[in-house]
């Protein structure tokens, strides 16, 4: 984080360090956003027949361009091999040159494709934080505890609260992490709805400040941490499923989450009422 000193003069001190503090957060990358992709119990796997399964996160971005972002598939056709691919999220978001604005929604579409020859049920764990914003490529980003993911807004859509069939785990959600279930099951070769739609970086980041005041000859020394300076913002996409066959069982032993499934409609089951 970069310390920005000044004497308390003139109202106008205020106004040039918020300047400064905004230039520097637009001019950040978008660096750290991942997708990730897993799949169901490789123990539970080998109990059941499998086929060619397969499961990939769809991503269509402010650019209008729909992509495959990750993709994890068996086939009994390779060995019995897994091939995957782990892409980048928001490649899309911004143009040559393009500079991130602070409260600006940008379009994102992510949503879940069966690219496999069996039918599934499907989960998604999203992960907002934020990181040290002063890593070169490739070097690892330590996560900052403190600042607040709920301003990295990645919007919901289709969810049951609005009529979807998209399901949040409330118990299991945090203020970095959403689990969404999709409530249908999922045909072989067919997509999901999807379950976000826009990104927006809350422009309030830039009025986050700590200040610290110390006397020197007779002056207060101010000190303004902006608190957001130089960060970055990491999204992930983590996007698992399990075979239709015994689905309730599967998922208690694959996620260890308890359902119930009704003529092909996934339901969560509250955890009070098991006991």
């Amino acid at each position: 984080m970069k310390r920005f000193n000044r004497f308390m003069k003139s109202p106008k001190t205020t106004v040039v360090a918020f300047g400064l503090a905004v230039a520097l957060l637009l001019f950040s990358s978008i660096g750290g956003t991942r997708a990730a992709l897993t799949y169901f119990s490789e123990t539970y796997a080998s109990r059941v027949q499998m086929s060619n399964i397969g499961v990939t996160l769809m991503e269509k971005g402010e650019d209008g361009e729909v992509r495959e972002v990750s993709k994890r598939d068996y086939s009994s056709s390779s060995n019995g091999d897994w091939t995957e691919s782990t892409g980048t999220l928001l490649e899309g978001m911004l143009g040559k040159g393009e500079e991130l604005k602070l409260g600006k929604k940008y379009k994102e579409e992510l949503s879940v494709r069966n690219t496999g020859n069996i039918d599934q049920y499907v989960r998604v764990n999203i992960y907002k934080y934020w990181v040290e914003g002063n890593k070169k490529d490739g070097e690892e980003a330590d996560k900052i505890v403190n600042l607040d993911p709920g301003l990295i807004e990645l919007n919901l859509v289709n969810t049951s609260d609005q009529g979807g069939d998209w399901l949040i785990d409330g118990e299991a959600s945090t203020k970095e992490r959403t689990v969404l279930y999709y409530s249908k099951l999922l045909p072989a070769d067919s997509e999901t709805t999807p379950f976000t739609d826009t990104l927006k970086i809350d422009n309030i980041i830039a009025t986050k400040v700590t200040q610290e005041v110390v006397e020197e000859d007779g002056y207060k020394k101010i000190t303004t941490i902006y608190d957001y300076d130089g960060v970055r913002f990491c999204i992930e996409a983590n996007v698992d499923a399990v075979q239709d066959h015994n689905a309730e069982d599967a998922i208690w032993s694959a996620w260890g989450r308890r359902v119930s499934v009704n003529d092909g409609i996934l339901s969560l089951v509250d955890s009070q009422s098991q006991d």
